[in-house]
């Protein structure tokens, strides 16, 4: 402890020696020749800058003990026990790099813990589809092609899943922004999910002009689509209903809204099922929600830069709304001579 002091104050006392005897030079070059006055002087110079140091050492003397010692836990930063205006800024700084730091911890604590947590999940949940598939493999009888085609889909609609919610932090380098047709892309999700429509015996009706592009990543608005769709369908439990999707532009601004005639969330529910593992009443009814879909879309829509909105009325129905800011309405000739300008 006093081997720091004496390094911390060695340039003070070189100073001060340094200036004791530039003042014994001046006196003699004054001619003034007198011993015991140069002694004098240079005793009481010297008792005072070791009085100086002293108390000074003395003040600091806990602080130097504190950050001479090992520390116990990270809440020894937050000890205050300097006395300098210097060592308090100093602890200050301390405590808010430790707030910052404690921030960071825990935000990836979370996010290992949600990770986890999802993927226990996951893996409980693609037990259900290789079990039945496994059935139906020892069945004498022939193989039932569409319940295995079903529990395909089933098993890789949630590999897409776990490879989304994979990549979300990783976002910024699996991104690329393009002008896409809406309608194209709606058509493209709702092909892929047809056999869905069909066996839940809902059926989609598009309501999307030519004209609509919207500027986003292809990839990523395709699992988004899908999420509310496979939505609208598992949650739509009468025959004959109807998923409604639709699409305007106001003011440079594209709205995409896809209406199902289903179950509806509760008014407690609503605000949210956006959250993480958030299954709600629904959820459970249907026994297979993971909570993590509209998470996962609202984290994708932000970090794409659109808005996204949830309204529903329970019994009636649910209306998820996706809007694409500072969107152009070009007319489909102008968007081809475009392309073949290009």
């Amino acid at each position: 402890m006093l081997r720091l002091f004496m390094k911390e104050h060695a340039a003070f006392i070189v100073f001060q020696v340094v200036l004791v005897a530039f003042i014994m030079l001046l006196y003699w070059l004054d001619g003034f020749r007198n011993v015991d006055t140069a002694i004098y002087s240079f005793v009481i110079s010297t008792v005072l800058v070791i009085t100086f140091l002293s108390v000074r050492f003395a003040r600091r003397y806990q602080y130097y003990q504190r950050i001479l010692s090992a520390p116990q836990n990270l809440e020894h930063m937050l000890q205050r026990e300097g006395k300098s205006p210097e060592q308090v800024q100093n602890e200050i700084y301390l405590q808010k790099l430790y707030r910052l730091y404690q921030h960071e911890v825990q935000s990836l604590y979370a996010a290992q813990n949600r990770y986890l947590q999802f993927m226990n999940q996951w893996v409980h949940q693609m037990k259900t589809p290789i079990s039945v598939m496994h059935l139906l493999l020892q069945e004498e009888k022939e193989l039932d092609k569409n319940s295995v085609r079903e529990e395909m889909e089933r098993l890789k609609a949630g590999l897409d899943t776990v490879l989304m919610n994979a990549r979300l932090d990783t976002f910024e380098q699996d991104m690329q922004i393009e002008q896409l047709k809406l309608r194209s892309l709606v058509s493209e999700v709702v092909t892929e999910n047809k056999r869905l429509f069909i066996s839940k015996q809902v059926y989609p009706e598009i309501s999307i002009g030519e004209e609509h592009l919207v500027a986003t990543d292809q990839k990523w608005m395709k699992f988004i689509i899908g999420q509310f769709l496979t939505n609208a369908v598992k949650y739509t439990f009468e025959p004959n209903k109807k998923v409604f999707i639709a699409a305007e532009c106001s003011k440079g601004n594209t709205l995409l809204t896809i209406r199902d005639e289903g179950i509806g969330i509760s008014s407690s529910d609503l605000p949210r099922v956006t959250k993480a593992f958030f299954t709600g009443e629904n959820g459970r009814k249907i026994g297979e929600s993971t909570g993590m879909g509209l998470y996962l879309a609202k984290e994708i829509c932000t970090k794409l830069g659109h808005e996204l909105t949830i309204s529903s009325v329970q019994g009636e129905g649910t209306t998820v709304s996706v809007l694409f800011f500072n969107q152009d309405f070009v007319t489909q000739e102008e968007h081809d001579d475009s392309s073949k300008n290009r």
